[in-house]
């Protein structure tokens, strides 16, 4: 068992630093909310790996795997959101500006705005179910319980991402007086929300 869990979580320790809509979200966060802030939505994505993962465990992603129209719709409403959330990081930007020019400032994002953002952009993206679905069974050991290891498994990509999403939070937090000025803190989030809208379309456009 010690040698499946070490396999398993070198290739869960590629998926988790691998730059992405997660590692997007916890830096919003941060930029906008400060560290913890930025921490609970790297909860959030957490939350929703365990979430994905035990509906690997007792077949649920399976159903979903093979009912297309199922998967599709989770999938749209997944880049609806993902669309929504770059629409409004741009928003944010421009009312910013207008903020800036009238001496006033934007309201930073609430601890349980960045959970729950978390939680609902990576419940809202099937691909992780079905990633979980084909990779967790890869590493349970002949004899093993299909569920309990993959819930273990499950809890050591959860714990990985929280340390991942816990230094992010760290060196952002840290550089936040220069990444909070006004006129940095619109361009990213200009950036952000078009790579919010990239990773939106690139959703919708998958099969």
């Amino acid at each position: 068992m010690l040698t499946a869990c070490l396999a398993f979580a070198a290739v869960a320790a590629l998926v988790t630093v691998t730059p992405g809509l997660d590692t997007m979200l916890v830096l919003r966060a941060t930029v906008t909310g400060g560290r913890r802030t930025g921490l609970l939505a790297g909860l959030g994505v957490a939350l929703g790996c365990l979430t994905w993962a035990l509906a690997s465990a007792v077949g649920l992603t399976a159903l979903l795997a093979a009912s297309r129209l199922a998967f599709d719709v989770l999938r749209v409403a997944g880049a609806a959101y993902l669309l929504w959330l770059g629409g409004r990081a741009l928003w944010t930007a421009r009312r910013g500006r207008a903020a800036g020019e009238a001496g006033t400032a934007d309201a930073p994002m609430s601890w349980r705005e960045a959970l729950r953002t978390g939680f609902t952009t990576n419940l809202l993206n099937p691909k992780i179910g079905v990633f979980y679905m084909s990779l967790l069974p890869q590493f349970v050991p002949q004899g093993a319980s299909m569920f309990w290891t993959s819930m273990l498994f499950a809890a050591i990509h959860a714990v990985q991402g929280l340390l991942w999403f816990g230094l992010l939070a760290a060196v952002a937090g840290a550089a936040r007086r220069v990444l909070g000025r006004p006129a940095v803190r619109r361009r990213l989030q200009q950036v952000m929300g078009v790579a919010f809208i990239g990773f939106g379309l690139k959703l919708a456009a998958d099969h």
